[in-house]
């Protein structure tokens, strides 16, 4: 129960953050900006302390360290491989166009006669 009231806290926090921005539309924007960035990390702050906030910090820290552990490509790779796409795109659109023209002819000129 504690941890919903916790959720429903931070989301109060953030709607704050957002009526802020509204109910400050006379003021610069910096200030109407800053009302939203600090509605979101109180919200941020609180959701952190419940059960599920806790879990999701787990998640990310487990899954920086999987993005540490991949090997990218390197620019060689990934432009050959942008290349390859950018082809197989090129004579995917030439074949579906030739096979339009050719169901056209057929149903158009051979079957219905139309010219």
């Amino acid at each position: 129960m504690a941890d919903k009231l916790k959720f429903a806290l931070a989301l109060a926090l953030l709607a704050a953050g957002v009526v802020g921005f509204y109910l400050l539309s006379e003021q610069p924007l910096v200030l109407r900006v800053l009302s939203v960035l600090v509605g979101f990390g109180a919200g941020v702050a609180v959701a952190s302390f419940s059960e599920q906030g806790q879990r999701f910090i787990g998640f990310a820290r487990e899954s920086i360290t999987e993005v540490k552990k991949v090997v990218w490509p390197s620019r060689k790779e990934t432009m050959q491989t942008t290349g390859l796409v950018f082809a197989f795109v090129v004579v995917m659109a030439i074949f579906l166009w030739l096979t339009d023209k050719t169901l056209e002819w057929v149903l158009y000129d051979l079957v219905l006669g139309w010219k």
